[in-house]
């Protein structure tokens, strides 16, 4: 476990993870302040290594505020594994950040507490994000940024948006014919597929992963994996394989898709915030706008993933975790200065209302993602990953999707139960 101290009263890191069950949590009381006795002792915050010097302020603010110590460790590698580990071993912090979609696994593995937000505190978040770090009817996170992919396009290649991914694939083989392009489409897969990333292509010919409940939340028992609809939807996928249109390739991966971007070799990238400093660095004119899906089919839809702060169940200071995670997480300031390290659409809407102005990439890529989907957050999407992006890049290859699909639904199915 590579954990390296940051400091006593000194900064804190940002875990970074890609990245839901409805519902909403009924506790209406206020946030509650720690008790001097609770705030005894340090409070003991693990994430990645970056953004410290973004949160640096408030977290010496936070300690000096409560008389205690703050002590943020950096786990530089799979923080989650290793914060469920420590967690049952009793030597885990108070504080994780992270991905909504750990929920399920946290809560399965009784590593995280719910949250205490008060409803007025819960309405100044975008709401998608609060849908995503509920779970089973309780809030087990406060949110801090969204994030979804959308279609980045150079401008100086493709000038206008494609409507459907038909006209993409039409526009990106007319650059290849005129020699402007090496690529129609730079949509990373790799030799293991890319569930998050081809996941809108998917919903727009007409597949699902899970149904949903009566309440809302995903329902595990309705896998939509190997059944006519996504059977259909790979069909269709493969028709832009490598033995179709030749716009998906197993040889675009999540190494180098950007970079093929920002090379001038594709004239659109499906991708999300974190490519915009590399395209702008390459000084590329682009433009952002949603995923096109097939012509007559379904929105794409891709999938929503919010970060978040979670306390822990077993943390040693639980009072004071639960303070500084709805008091001092949910201030505007915090959000602001998050934003500023890294550029995603912050969770807080006064935040977002407060940084949009000067940022036009935040509403278009908030805008390909209004109609998206949370990402799920139960347990049994662990099962999908696997044999999903595997069968995706089998089809994009050319083998036969409705084989392939149903061998990776019963693989699936059987890994859920």
């Amino acid at each position: 476990m590579r954990i390296r101290t940051a400091g006593v009263v000194t900064v804190l890191g940002l875990a970074l993870a890609a990245s839901g069950c409805g519902g909403d949590n009924s506790n209406d009381e206020p946030a509650t302040k720690a008790t001097p006795q609770a705030a005894s002792g340090k409070l003991v915050i693990w994430a990645d290594d970056k953004r410290t010097a973004a949160l640096k302020p408030f977290a010496e603010k936070f300690g000096q505020e409560n008389g205690v110590t703050v002590e943020v460790q950096a786990v530089s590698k799979d923080l989650q594994t290793n914060f469920v580990t420590a967690s049952q071993q009793g030597s885990g912090p108070d504080v994780v950040v992270g991905a909504h979609d750990w929920i399920g696994n946290l809560v399965s593995n009784g590593a995280i507490d719910p949250v205490q937000l008060a409803a007025e505190q819960r309405s100044g978040f975008n709401e998608t994000a609060i849908k995503a770090v509920t779970f089973n009817g309780q809030l087990y996170g406060v949110p801090y940024a969204t994030e979804n992919i959308a279609l980045i396009r150079n401008t100086a290649l493709a000038p206008e948006a494609p409507k459907t991914i038909e006209d993409l694939v039409a526009t990106g083989k007319r650059l290849k014919a005129e020699k402007k392009a090496s690529e129609i489409l730079c949509l990373q897969s790799g030799q293991n597929g890319d569930a998050y990333h081809v996941y809108p292509l998917y919903t727009s010919a007409g597949g699902y992963l899970f149904g949903t409940a009566a309440n809302g939340d995903y329902d595990p028992k309705d896998l939509g994996v190997g059944k006519p609809e996504s059977i259909e939807a790979f069909t269709k996928i493969g028709k832009l394989g490598e033995k179709g249109d030749g716009a998906l390739k197993r040889s675009i991966t999540g190494e180098n898709s950007i970079a093929t971007f920002t090379g001038k070799k594709c004239a659109f990238l499906v991708s999300g915030p974190w490519a915009i400093a590399d395209a702008k660095k390459a000084n590329i004119a682009y433009d952002i706008s949603p995923v096109p899906g097939f012509a007559g089919g379904k929105q794409a839809q891709p999938f929503v993933g919010v970060q978040a702060f979670y306390v822990a169940a077993k943390g040693k200071n639980k009072a004071l975790a639960q303070e500084f995670v709805t008091n001092y997480v949910t201030k505007p300031e915090l959000a602001v200065a998050l934003y500023q390290a890294e550029p995603r659409p912050p969770a807080l809407t006064a935040a977002f209302d407060q940084v949009k102005g000067t940022d036009p990439d935040l509403a278009k890529f908030s805008e390909a993602g209004r109609n998206g989907q949370v990402l799920p957050a139960i347990p049994a999407m662990a099962a999908i990953w696997d044999p999903f992006g595997k069968a995706e890049a089998a089809v994009i290859g050319g083998a036969d999707p409705t084989k392939t699909v149903t061998a990776a639904g019963k693989t699936i199915s059987g890994q859920i139960k």
